[in-house]
C-alpha cells in the first residue's frame, strides 16, 4: 500500500474514508477558505465550478460569500461526497448543486464558468498535464479561477508529526514525489509550469500560513485518533501491522500533539500555497 493516492482511488474507497471524518476533516482545513476565496475576486454575479468539492463545505461557504445572484456547482469523483454533499442543499435551493464528476477528463458545460477554484483537489490527477487542459476548457476565456494546495513538508507539522509517530512503528513506503499526492505540488513551480502549458495566464501565488485545529477542536488523544484514521493511509497500514503497532502509534502521536494543546485543542502549523490567474482568450 502506497502514500501516494491516484484520483481515481477517491471514487472508491478514499472518498468513503473521507466521508466517514467529514465534519472533523473539513473543520480542520476550513482556515483555508478565507484566502481561497478571496483570492477568486468577486465583483459581480458569476457562474463558480470546485474542483473536487467533497462534502460540499467549501462551496457552500463560497455561495455565502459571493455576490447575490451567483451560482455554485461543485464536482467530485466520489458518489458517496457527493451524496453528502446533496443533503446540505435546503428545500427549493436552486444557486447550489453538486454533480459526480472526474473533471480532468469530463467534457466542459454548453455554459461556461466564470470562475474556477479548488481547495485541495488537483493534486491526484494521473496525468495532469491533461487534465489541467480540460480544465482550463471548463472556464470562459478571462475567467479566473484560484486553487489551493499543501507547501511543504517543513511547514506542514501536522502531516509529518503523524508520519513520524507512524514511521517509528512501522516502515512507511516511501510516497512518490512526482505522483498523486497532497504534497505533489509542495514545489510550487511544478503547478506553474502545467498550468502556463494548459492555457492559464497571469499566474500569481500567495502563500498562507496560519493554524489548524487537528479534527477541528480535539484535545491529544482524540485528535491523536482522529489523524491516524483520517490521514494518508496511516490507519490501514497500521491496522496489517496489528493492535501493538496501531495502539503504540497513537500514544507516540499523543505526546507529540501534547506538546501543542493549548485550552483543550491541537493546533498545528500549516503552510499553503494559493494559486491564482485566468484563463487566456
Amino acid at each position: 500500500m502506497s502514500e501516494n493516492t491516484a484520483n481515481t482511488e477517491w471514487s472508491t474507497a478514499r472518498g468513503e474514508k473521507w466521508r466517514a471524518q467529514l465534519t472533523a476533516m473539513e473543520a480542520t482545513i476550513a482556515p483555508v477558505n478565507e484566502p481561497l476565496i478571496l483570492a477568486l475576486g468577486f465583483d459581480a454575479p458569476v457562474r463558480i465550478a470546485e474542483v473536487g468539492c467533497g462534502g460540499g463545505g467549501t462551496a457552500l461557504e463560497i455561495l455565502q460569500r459571493s455576490p447575490a445572484g451567483s451560482v455554485v456547482h461543485g464536482y467530485d469523483i466520489s458518489p458517496v461526497l457527493i451524496e453528502a454533499a446533496r443533503a446540505r442543499i435546503l428545500p427549493g435551493q436552486r444557486d447550489i448543486a453538486f454533480e459526480v464528476a472526474d473533471m480532468g477528463v469530463a467534457l466542459p458545460p454548453d455554459k461556461l464558468y466564470d470562475r474556477l477554484t479548488s481547495r485541495f483537489g488537483i493534486m491526484f490527477f494521473d496525468d495532469p498535464a491533461a487534465a489541467f487542459s480540460n480544465l482550463a476548457g471548463w472556464l470562459a476565456p478571462g475567467g479566473r479561477f484560484a486553487f489551493a494546495v499543501w507547501g511543504d513538508l517543513a511547514g506542514n507539522p501536522w502531516m509529518t508529526a503523524v508520519r513520524d509517530a507512524v514511521g517509528g512503528v512501522i516502515k512507511l513506503p516511501k510516497p512518490d514525489p512526482e505522483g498523486p499526492g497532497p504534497f505533489r505540488y509542495a514545489s510550487v513551480d511544478k503547478l506553474l509550469a502545467l498550468l502556463g502549458g494548459a492555457g492559464f495566464s497571469g499566474l500569481n501565488v500567495r502563500d498562507w500560513r496560519g493554524k489548524i485545529a487537528v479534527g477541528g477542536g480535539l484535545p491529544a488523544v482524540e485528535a491523536a485518533n482522529f489523524a491516524v484514521a483520517a490521514f494518508s493511509s496511516f490507519g490501514e497500514l497500521l491496522t496489517e501491522a496489528g493492535d501493538e503497532a496501531l495502539n503504540t502509534a497513537r500514544q507516540a502521536l499523543t505526546a507529540r500533539f501534547s506538546q501543542q494543546e493549548e485550552g483543550g485543542v491541537v493546533r498545528m502549523d500549516a503552510a499553503v500555497h494559493i494559486v491564482s490567474g485566468t484563463r487566456r482568450g
